[in-house]
Parts: structure tokens; sequence; C-alpha cells
């Protein structure tokens, strides 16, 4: 049986959505998600995973929901959760809508747009404060207070957990998408821990945004689920058996999904017939240039260049001008690249993020700078936590070292 620890991880999302939806609070349906857990620890070993877990796992954590109810003395103020479906089957088409239900009810307009991605990356993936606050470059007691800060606007407005209509979608789409985006990210590239991909969370994230693009066919939601199919088609490339990170140009591309890869360049070309240029469908572009290229060797980076040209004109970040960098000591020099990171230094963001000085270690390694790689790639492993990625780091930096 797998471990409870993956269990909990694949499965949780949809759990915890349809709980909030029937206990009608996100504090009773984590709580009750927390208790069937339980139950399920002590039950599945002995008896084994049930056909539907979901099923099974709504059915007992909604029933320990409504016993707390009970004991919280609140049973009148919740009836209507205590009236219906305290005793159905879960319904399986109900649940499936479940996570676009949560997913725009977090990303409400009522509330800030900082509050509605901490919230729902926290509710509907079930990171944690700390992964949440690496995603977004913010500290861990700032995402904190915004979640519940977000619970109580919720909460205290009465908004209703569904799917807005047709005329309301366009509006709250970008930050649904950029949480979407967000949850893949830390799906495909975890924070922390010994795995480079949660593959539950990619998954998740993928299947809420085919989900979205069957609801709302727009360029933007096609650009996003070319991204992350393109990018998840390589990820039984990214680890090695002994759990180590491979970089891209490492990489064995006959491990790559090639089937996804087809996929994801069928929802690129639908993209680009109804936004060319928007973000994500620039964001698209560029991985389709690494997915169609048969080697390292033979990867288009001056396009590359170029389409980060682009994307820094609509998103003049620091992460985007980072990889910018990188794509233009590809196509250029790497002193080219070094040029325009070092011009990075003084963002506060930047210098204690451990990519920025991974990327300038590599560069400067690529340059023949030996004494300058090794101090950035020093500064990088002082601020890596997830364990693959520190291997790496410190296999490139004794490499270095082993040059004296």
């Amino acid at each position: 049986m797998p471990s409870i620890e993956s269990l909990y991880r694949h499965y949780a999302p949809r759990v915890r959505a349809t709980l909030i939806r029937r206990l009608g609070d996100f504090d009773s349906a984590e709580d009750a998600l927390h208790e069937a857990f339980v139950a399920a620890v002590s039950d599945w070993p002995t008896r084994g995973v049930p056909d539907d877990p979901v099923a099974w796992l709504i059915r007992v954590g909604h029933r320990r929901g409504i016993d707390q109810i009970r004991r919280r003395q609140t049973a009148r103020r919740h009836a209507h959760f205590l009236d219906t479906e305290e005793a159905t089957q879960p319904d399986a088409l109900a649940i499936e809508d479940d996570p676009l239900r949560l997913l725009f009810t977090c990303c409400h307009p009522v509330l800030t747009t900082p509050d509605r991605v901490a919230l729902t990356l926290r509710e509907m993936a079930g990171l944690t404060t700390e992964q949440v606050a690496n995603g977004l470059l913010q500290k861990p007691a700032t995402l904190a207070q915004r979640i519940v800060r977000a619970k109580r606007r919720i909460r205290d407005a009465g908004i209703a957990y569904e799917v807005p209509d047709t005329t309301e979608l366009p509006s709250r789409l970008p930050d649904v998408l950029r949480v979407i985006y967000l949850i893949f990210n830390e799906g495909y590239s975890c924070s922390d821990g010994e795995t480079v991909v949660a593959v539950s969370l990619a998954d998740e994230a993928i299947r809420l945004a085919q989900a979205l693009a069957r609801q709302l066919p727009r360029g933007e939601v096609f650009a996003l689920l070319a991204l992350m199919l393109l990018h998840d088609a390589r990820r039984n490339a990214r680890q090695d058996a002994e759990g180590n990170l491979v970089p891209l140009e490492e990489q064995n591309r006959d491990l790559w999904d090639k089937e996804q890869i087809e996929d994801g360049m069928n929802w690129l070309e639908k993209a680009l017939a109804l936004t060319p240029t928007a973000p994500y469908t620039l964001q698209a572009s560029i991985a389709a240039v690494h997915a169609q290229a048969s080697t390292a060797g033979a990867t288009d980076w001056k396009r590359i260049a170029r389409l980060y040209d682009a994307l820094y004109r609509w998103q003049p970040s620091p992460v985007v001008a980072l990889n910018r960098a990188v794509a233009v000591a590809m196509s250029d020099t790497p002193e080219a690249g070094l040029l325009l990171l070092e011009a990075l230094a003084s963002n506060k963001h930047v210098a204690t993020y451990h990519l920025y000085h991974a990327a300038l270690a590599d560069l400067h390694r690529r340059a023949g700078h030996r004494h300058a790689a090794c101090q950035s790639y020093q500064q990088a492993l002082l601020l890596c936590a997830q364990g693959p990625e520190k291997r790496f780091l410190a296999r490139r930096l004794a490499e270095l070292n082993h040059l004296d």
C-alpha cells in the first residue's frame, strides 16, 4: 500500500474542496480532513485502500465534521449543512467541480490579489505556509496573516461557494491562472524536501487548467495549459535513479513524454491563434523551443532570447530578467549574460533567491571564472532548501574545487 503521506498529497486537495462545500467553513473542513486521514491511517493498512478513496475520505470527513459542529453547539447556524448530504454517497460530478468552485471562491474580488493567491495555494493544494512563501518570494509570517485575513473576509462577506457566471469569469481569470501556475511550479520543482517533482501537485494544476479550458476557452487558458504540459513532459528525465537532479542540457530526451509534448503543442497552436504575444503564450513558446530540440546543442537559444525580450516587456520582473540573462548567455557569450545578471544584484528579492546565485555560478563556470563561480555556488547552497538541488550545487562546487 502507498504511504499515507503520498495518499494525502494525492487526495487531500479534492477532499478538502468538497468538505469546504459540504461543511461551509474552511477551518471545519480542515479539521474534518485531518480526522478522515487519521481514520484512514487506522483502517487502510488492514482493510486496504478503498476502491474510491476520495469518496471514502469525504464520507468519513463529512461525518466527523458534522460531529464537530454539533459538539461546538453551532448546529443551528449550520443547519442547512446538517440536513443535506449527511448520510448520502458523495456525488461524483459535484466532487469533480469542487476544486474549481474552491478556486474561484479563493480568488473572489472581495480579497486582495496577494490574499487570493496565498489562500488558494494553502487551501486548494495544501501547501505549507513556508512553501507558499517561497513561491511568492515573501516571508512566512506575512503569508500566515494573509491566509487568516482572507478566510475571515470570505466568512464575513458570505461569499458563495460557486463558479461565477460567464459575465464575471474574465475579470476573475488572471489571478486564477496565476494561482494554477504557482501550484504547478511547486509541484514541478518542489521548494524543499528530497523530491524534484511532486507529481500530485503538478497533475492537479494541469487538471484544473484542463477543466478551466473546457469552461472558458480563452487564449491565455490554452497557453497556460500548453506551458504546463510541455514542462511536465520532462518530469521522468529530471531526476536520476539515485534521486539526483539532472539539468536540462544533460537530460535523456528519450525519457520525455512525446505524447504530452504533442498535446502541449496542440494547445499552444490554439493559444497562438487567439493571444499570440500574451505572457503565458510567450512562456509556452519558450518551452516549445526546448521540447522541439532533438539535442541540447540543437536548442535555438537566439529564438528563446527574443521570446524572453518580448516577455520582459510584458512582465519586467526579476525572475524573467534572470531567465532572459541566461538565454542571452547561451545565445551569445557567458560574459554577456553575466552583465545582465550582475545588473540585478541590487534587487532585494533576487539577493535571497538561490536560483539567481546558481545561475550566476553557472555562467561564471562557463566563462572560466573559477573563484567567482565557487563563491556563487556557496551562496546558492546556503539559500537552497531542496535536497536534490543542494546535492547538484554541491557536486558542481566540488568539481571546481577539484581543479586546484
